[in-house]
């Protein structure tokens, strides 16, 4: 599965980008799709997550502030970033899966499992 993403770029702290995903292709498979992102030196770190129902989940450290959306095409995705920090700095990575669950405030399996990835696109947010 090829997973394209587009979006993303440079934004002052408390601006907005978007960030988007697809795979096309897939028109009769539906995939739980997701972002993890990965900053310099640290580890990977899950942001949010879909599942085919479009249950969502989000890390702490960007609830209420992101926004994870299935788009009008099937096995599209987008995450609106709002009031972006400098933390927010970092390689976003699109993640998708045929089966996952979302309940019990945890994405099942780990997103940072899934098996499908994109080439990633990087979000800098300056102060």
């Amino acid at each position: 599965v090829h997973l394209v993403e587009s979006g993303g770029g440079s934004a002052q702290a408390g601006g907005s980008l978007r960030v988007s995903c697809a795979a096309p292709g897939f028109t009769y498979t539906k995939f739980c799709m997701g972002w993890f992102r990965q900053a310099p030196g640290e580890e990977r770190e899950e942001v949010a997550g879909i599942d085919t129902d479009g249950k969502t989940k989000y890390a702490d450290s960007v609830k209420g502030r992101f926004t994870i959306s299935k788009g009008s095409a099937e096995n599209t995705v987008h995450l609106q970033m709002n009031s972006l920090k400098p933390e927010d700095t970092a390689m976003y990575y699109c993640a998708a899966d045929r089966v996952c669950l979302i309940a019990d405030g945890r994405i099942h399996p780990n997103l940072l499992d899934w098996n499908y990835r994109g080439q990633g696109t990087q979000v800098t947010v300056s102060s």
